[in-house]
């Protein structure tokens, strides 16, 4: 008589949102063997929804409604180090980090994953918007089903390894689906507001507060292209190309955009928002799912926010995307993600993805 099968075991990451709330009661009704855990990353204030002791509360009070196991792990050096700390030292370099990429990279699809390892799971699942696929070449990453919510430019760095022990059990889902199957079960995050920006920044405070606490910020001159001097600003390591507020520009007349920050120069160039059309984009850092980048002129479509705009374009072989027609620069720092052209009946997929190394112009 053959043995049955053993019982799939899954981490599951409960935020204390009612993503991750829904994505455990999923588990829990497939039969699985679910056990929650939250993450304490973040020891200061925190007003964005997440990180925060009644976030862990609420993860919680839903593994015990749904009868699973809780554990907390504490990865709050492992969070500064992987995160706080680069994103401080991005500001500090005139680069626009992504903390958001970093934690996902770093800590639940790294850390988490390697833990989860170690204590016998056999996956580690999320509440995320995405999808994983199965193709001829292993598992691949997906968008959600719900657009407006799609998270899978965030997780793009995920390696068929990765997928092949990760779980998205709402991915399917919209979310006013995830939002109705809440209330259904009674769950008290049911109609709790999604988490905002970024978890260690405070709306209260804001970005200069926390940065200044960490690092001296640097006053500088606003300059047109040809060196007139036309303003100054507080802090260089606030602005970033394509701002147009806080530079200090008297209103009326065209718009001006910063189109470049040098902090050895002490300047923010300022510029108008043609200005700020490229026709390429260099990456560096690329990570393919794969394992190797498209063939040299595949078509393909390229996201440089977490909910922005697709821009059709073309690989050229050598770490850069040629765009179609000319688009709005891309900040250094951020993350550039890059998609299968969709077709009829198939997910579209994410190819891979690095970090955006251009400066304005052609």
């Amino acid at each position: 008589m053959s043995a049955a099968p053993a019982t799939e075991r899954v981490l599951m990451a409960m935020s204390g949102g009612v993503d991750s709330s829904v994505a455990a009661a999923e588990l829990v009704e497939s039969g699985v063997e679910v056990v929650g855990v939250t993450l304490k990353l973040w020891g200061g204030e925190s007003d964005s929804g997440c990180c925060s002791v009644s976030d862990v509360d609420d993860a919680r009070r839903v593994a015990d409604a749904l009868g699973i196991e809780h554990l907390v792990f504490a990865l709050g050096d492992d969070f500064e180090r992987a995160v706080v700390g680069p994103y401080v030292e991005a500001h500090a370099q005139g680069r626009t980090p992504n903390p958001c990429v970093e934690c996902n990279r770093h800590i639940k699809f790294d850390k988490l994953l390697r833990r989860a390892r170690a204590l016998g799971f056999d996956a580690v699942a999320t509440g995320h918007h995405a999808q994983i696929v199965s193709t001829l070449d292993g598992p691949r990453l997906a968008r959600g089903a719900d657009d407006a919510k799609d998270q899978s430019y965030v997780l793009h760095m995920l390696s068929a390894d990765d997928l092949a022990r990760t779980r998205f059990p709402i991915g399917h889902l919209t979310k006013d689906e995830v939002r109705r199957r809440a209330d259904a079960l009674g769950m008290r995050t049911a109609h709790k507001p999604d988490s905002q920006d970024v978890c260690f920044i405070t709306r209260a405070d804001g970005r200069r507060a926390f940065l200044e606490r960490r690092i001296d910020l640097t006053p500088g001159r606003v300059v047109t292209a040809d060196g007139a001097e036309v303003g100054t600003v507080p802090a260089l390591e606030l602005i970033t190309p394509g701002q147009r507020k806080g530079l200090g520009l008297p209103g009326g007349g065209r718009r001006r955009y910063a189109t470049a920050v040098d902090l050895d120069a002490g300047t923010v160039t300022v510029g108008f928002e043609a200005d700020l059309e490229v026709t390429a984009l260099s990456l560096s850092q690329p990570t393919w799912a794969g394992g190797s980048p498209p063939e040299r002129g595949a078509r393909v479509q390229v996201q440089t926010a977490a909910h922005g705009a697709v821009r059709n374009a073309a690989w050229d072989g050598n770490d850069r995307v040629v765009f179609d027609r000319p688009e709005r620069y891309v900040a250094s720092g951020q993350s550039v993600v890059l998609y299968s052209i969709p077709l009829d009946g198939n997910a579209q997929v994410v190819l891979g993805g690095g970090i955006a190394e251009q400066a304005p112009g052609p």
